[in-house]
């Protein structure tokens, strides 16, 4: 079969296509089987995709979208500073920095080339989010950090293996400062075997089809993907949108909301978005590097176009950015960004919520929009360290035929609620109570998802608490009448009576007795709360989910 052949043929270009993205998957199982940290194989934090060699995206497994779009950019700065020419066979490279490349330090890209005949022909990479990379508080997530130093380990694309040997000097360097380095060395070894199989799975499928043949199909593939896209954001009527939410505040200034403020304008087949309008730069660690705002807005675009389209690079081309120095969305260095997921949550969900008069049938009423990130830490009595954190998701907002999820994570993130088994055999933490949220949900024709309410207590000596939330002073809309989603909430009950209201974020310690309530916020209603069914009414009622 010649080149022309394979690349017009349908079959086989499905037949590939679908085999890509088992690679992807394969490689994602590997990663989440292989690790040790419970935020990655209970959490399932942690992504791998294929790429090709100019570092555009050939597959990804099902997986973190911020993960999957912030490994673009990550992969694109290790190809700058070690071009494939220069690479060698069994060559791993290794990059977590938010200013050359990454998006937060807890989120580590490793990346892996893959030779065919002797020459590099594809990419395999997976980034983890480690359980902690140092900085000043275990978690490595300081909601009161002010400069990206505080934060913990910053690696710049390096040489993590030099042909299938391991840089002894970086993982040194690495385990001095990590408060849990047999973790830490757990998680990157697995994302090493997820890049190894990548590596297998695609040389097996060149001895099947022929790397000449293979690499033509790639580029057929992204340029249909790129097709499609372009063909339904002309289905789009074109003009510019906006939408302008808020972040309950940056973690310093507490009593300061923080504005996005989004401008989506749809062109023959363009999708432009432009931040002119959101807060400059904060203080606290909410800023967003560009790749974080990438992910938002490459995601929207996906969940906004058919999701029969192929998901690879060719989706992403028809994206620009306008992203304003200085400002919330593309800060200047040292500034803190470890709790950007926050931001690019709401920068999501205002993305798709700019576009809701216009696609009123696709886009639902707003989600919660919070992923609650509660973490502790300390040392046992018998002297071992521990460190241990939840991923709390809230509701997701009713549709114009269906209610709201309760508790699920929304838009770019996709992570798992951890059990409460995996809390309580790492860290001396009992946990009392899991529950929805009673009338959380926003009312409507179709309810919004509820909230979870959990409530931690300290068994024995003292622990490190940090509680990143949002939604604490701002509910999920309503949409077509629908009511606004419950807002969230923590309270800090401290052994001597002591009743602490946490302003959505805190970094404090907890001692032996003391007891942490959280709610996490409700999704939003759609259409008027009259026209509800009242069968669906009724078993709301007898669920228990009626405030």
């Amino acid at each position: 079969m010649t080149m022309h052949d394979v690349t017009t043929d349908p079959i086989t270009l499905e037949v590939v296509r679908n085999k890509l993205v088992s690679v992807a998957d394969e490689m994602q199982m590997t990663l989440l089987r292989s690790s040790f940290s419970p935020i990655v194989k209970e959490g399932l934090d942690a992504s791998a995709s294929l790429f090709t060699l100019k570092g555009e995206t050939l597959a990804q497994s099902c997986a973190i979208p911020i993960h999957l779009a912030t490994l673009i950019p990550a992969v694109g700065a290790m190809l700058a500073t070690y071009p494939p020419e220069e690479m060698r066979e069994g060559d791993a490279f290794i990059l977590n920095d938010p200013y050359t490349g990454g998006t937060h330090l807890p989120d580590i890209a490793v990346m892996m080339p893959i030779f065919v005949d002797g020459k590099p022909f594809a990419l395999s990479a997976a980034m983890t989010h480690h359980g902690d990379v140092g900085g000043m508080t275990p978690g490595s997530l300081p909601t009161n950090a002010t400069e990206i130093f505080q934060e913990g380990l910053r690696i710049p694309p390096l040489r993590l293996m030099d042909a299938g040997k391991y840089n002894d000097t970086f993982i040194r360097l690495a385990r001095q400062n990590v408060r849990l380095p047999d973790a830490f060395m757990g998680d990157l070894n697995a994302q090493v075997a997820a890049c190894t199989v990548g590596v297998r799975r695609i040389r097996d499928l060149c001895r099947q089809i022929g790397p000449r043949d293979l690499q033509a199909i790639f580029t057929t593939l992204l340029d249909r993907s790129e097709k499609m896209t372009r063909d339904v954001l002309r289905l789009i009527p074109s003009g510019t949108y906006r939408y302008t939410d808020y972040l309950d505040n940056d973690g310093i200034e507490l009593d300061k909301p923080v504005t996005i403020q989004v401008a989506v304008t749809i062109a023959d087949g363009w999708f432009d978005v432009d931040f002119t309008g959101t807060s400059p730069q904060v203080k606290g660690p909410f800023n967003c590097v560009e790749s974080g705002v990438q992910a938002a807005a490459y995601f929207a675009v996906r969940a906004l176009t058919d999701p029969s389209i192929p998901t690879n690079a060719g989706c992403f081309r028809p994206v620009r950015f306008t992203l304003p120095p200085g400002s919330l969305v593309n800060p200047i260095e040292p500034a803190p960004v470890n709790a950007r997921t926050s931001t690019i949550k709401r920068i999501t969900g205002s993305i798709i919520g700019a576009l809701a008069g216009v696609l009123p049938g696709l886009v639902p009423a707003s989600s919660a929009g919070e992923m609650l990130v509660v973490a502790f830490g300390g040392t046992s009595r018998e002297g071992r360290r521990f460190i241990s954190g939840e991923l709390i998701a809230g509701g997701s907002g009713a549709c114009n035929d269906a209610d709201g999820v309760d508790v699920i994570e929304t838009d770019a993130t996709n992570c798992m609620n951890l059990p409460v088994e995996a809390l309580e055999m790492e860290a001396p933490i009992r946990v009392l109570k899991s529950m929805l949220v009673p009338g959380s949900g926003g009312a409507g024709q179709y309810r919004g998802g509820l909230g979870l309410a959990r409530e931690y207590e300290v068994l024995d000596g003292e622990v490190s608490m940090t509680y990143r939330g949002e939604r604490h002073y701002s509910a999920a809309r309503g949409l077509a009448g629908g009511a606004d989603g419950g807002q969230a909430s923590g309270v800090l009950l401290r052994a001597n009576g002591e009743q602490v209201e946490i302003p959505s974020k805190i970094v404090t310690r907890m001692f032996k007795g003391d007891r942490l309530l959280v709610q996490t916020a409700g999704g939003a209603g759609w259409g008027e709360p009259g026209k509800r069914d009242p069968q669906a009414h009724k078993r709301d009622e007898l669920d228990g989910k009626l405030g």
